[in-house]
């Protein structure tokens, strides 16, 4: 219980005892004055009722308070369950962007791949070719050094004691 509902009841149950202690002094009748006339009514009786007026009125002010509060709070809380619903959308959105992208990217590089990779084979097959070609120049030019060299000594008349087959 909270410090100022223990103090509220103490007042109220201090009036009650004092009401009933002194019920006999508080509802004896006295000659009172209302403003324009006069009256004979019990004056305890009197403050005690207004007292009692005064605490349902500001009971029911509390609880209007109170209520007007929590409504407050519900419709709140309603507004922020709508934001956090539509950020949790955008965030969804903003992951959806976010994959379409890396997705598109991806793609992009596979194609930038998959074209080096072309022209790397391509450059590859020139440079066989040539490579090739120059190899079947090479061993051409090389058969026909021989040949040139085989001439030659065959031109060269060989000796016959050399070449005792012959």
């Amino acid at each position: 219980m909270r410090l100022r509902t223990g103090f509220l009841l103490v007042i109220v149950l201090l009036i009650a005892a004092l009401a009933f202690l002194n019920w006999g002094t508080l509802s004896q009748p006295t000659s009172m004055s209302v403003g324009f006339t006069q009256v004979t009514a019990p004056l305890g009786l009197v403050m005690l009722g207004l007292t009692v007026v005064l605490g349902v009125v500001c009971l029911a002010y509390v609880f209007y308070l109170q209520s007007s509060v929590m409504l407050e709070t519900r419709r709140h809380n309603k507004e922020m369950q709508t934001q956090r619903d539509l950020a949790d959308k955008a965030e969804a959105s903003r992951f959806t962007e976010l994959r379409n992208y890396l997705d598109a990217q991806e793609q992009a590089r596979a194609a930038r791949n998959a074209e080096l990779l072309s022209r790397l084979t391509t450059r590859i097959e020139q440079m066989e070719s040539t490579f090739k070609s120059r190899v079947d120049q090479s061993d051409n030019s090389t058969a026909a050094h021989i040949g040139q060299l085989e001439d030659r000594i065959e031109r060269r008349a060989a000796p016959a004691d050399i070449n005792p087959q012959i």
